[in-house]
């Protein structure tokens, strides 16, 4: 009878000592969860982390239209400072959306980096940065940035000394216990294959340059071997986002897929253990070019010619008619930059040419328009639109 007694005391303190420890596993992880939000920017990148302490890191901000929507959605959430921000690499795309950050919200620390580059967009970033004094900092590979105590951020990619901006990208794996991002801003394949030198395994990949075939190499999604892809870009983007054989790399590891352009903002939540994407997966991913909503009125007005290193675009009137300009807009689409035209009238056969950078001139057919870079060499849209604010021509 005793031995009964001991039997069933033995298996009641075994009962308790087991619920105790699953009592103390789901008090570990209750309330420390970590989010990353994927922010719908159209064709741009931009990525809020908030960390299991409640501390926040943004990085990029997509154009500089998409600003005012990143502060809004920061708002909303109940964010009105900022730990950390960090922009991959200077492309418009990128850090424009950002300057709109800097005015409305308070920034502990700002990485970058540290590719120079002339474009108006980045001279104003700089500019703001510098208003604030905001902590400016420029990682080197290999280093960690200090941001929560339970989250490590290893910096695989940073090079100032890039020729090409993308190559710059800082690109970061951030892991959180069992859970691990891999966010590569517009790294190409070049890039990738340097960092397979490190441990690019990851829970969670952020697909380089928008799902373009630049980036994410079949040796490389092999190697990070993703459960998860976010893909960010636009919808109907000029690009043809995301390229089709990227789409099928993935889809051939058994990447669950979820786009942006699909879903719009995308967030993963992870207790460091488990995770989850608060959309469904994208069963299909559309690629390619797919033609403008926009329909073009009929003019004689056209964009003939577009110089991205000289800066130098040419508009011709082909029609029999002289026609106004005044209220005209020539547009750079990658950084959102607007020439608005003088009260000129264009005459019948003849071209004028839109100046801008180091070698911006006017007199004659040549109007200047800033002595700052406004178009990426890389590539970049002109658009041509009307008084009405009518995209008249397009030239990429």
């Amino acid at each position: 009878m005793k031995k009964i007694i001991v039997l069933l005391l033995c298996i009641f303190l075994l009962a308790g000592c087991t619920e105790a420890v699953k009592t103390e596993k789901i008090h570990v992880t209750a309330g420390h969860e970590m989010q990353v939000h994927f922010i719908d920017v159209g064709q741009g990148d931009s990525i809020l982390i908030e960390s299991p302490s409640g501390k926040t890191m943004l990085i990029d901000g997509g154009v500089k239209g998409a600003g005012q929507q990143i502060v809004s959605y920061l708002k909303e959430l109940g964010i009105n400072k900022l730990d950390i921000v960090v922009a991959t690499h200077p492309d418009a795309d990128h850090i424009g959306g950002l300057i709109p950050v800097l005015d409305n919200m308070m920034i502990e620390q700002f990485y970058d980096s540290g590719k120079v580059h002339t474009s108006q967009t980045f001279e104003e970033m700089l500019t703001r940065i510098d208003e604030k004094n905001i902590p400016y900092h420029v990682p080197k590979i290999g280093d960690d940035i200090v941001f929560d105590k339970d989250v490590n951020v290893k910096v695989l990619n940073a090079n100032e000394q890039a020729t090409d901006n993308n190559d710059a990208s800082i690109v970061l794996k951030m892991t959180y216990g069992d859970v691990s991002f891999l966010l590569t801003g517009d790294a190409g394949v070049a890039l990738e294959k340097e960092m397979l030198q490190y441990d690019v395994k990851a829970t969670v990949l952020k697909a380089g340059h928008h799902g373009s075939n630049t980036s994410s190499s079949e040796e490389f999604i092999q190697a990070v071997k993703p459960e998860v892809t976010i893909l960010s870009y636009g919808e109907d983007n000029k690009y043809g986002h995301p390229h089709a054989e990227v789409v099928d790399r993935l889809q051939a590891i058994g990447s669950k897929i979820y786009a942006t352009a699909d879903l719009g903002t995308i967030t993963v939540s992870t207790d460091g253990v488990n995770y989850a994407v608060n959309g469904k997966e994208t069963s299909r991913v559309e690629t390619g070019n797919k033609p403008s909503k926009e329909v073009a009125p009929t003019t004689a007005i056209e964009i003939v010619s577009k110089d991205l290193v000289t800066e130098i675009v040419g508009i011709k009137n082909s029609g029999q008619q002289a026609v106004s300009l005044k209220g005209w807009q020539l547009i750079s689409i990658e950084g959102h930059q607007v020439y608005n035209f003088p009260n000129l009238s264009l005459q019948p056969g003849k071209i004028i040419y839109i100046t801008s950078g180091t070698n911006a001139r006017e007199g004659q057919n040549y109007l200047k328009w800033t002595t700052k870079q406004i178009w990426l060499n890389d590539g970049d849209a002109a658009q041509l639109r009307n008084e009405k604010g009518e995209l008249v021509s397009e030239l990429e």
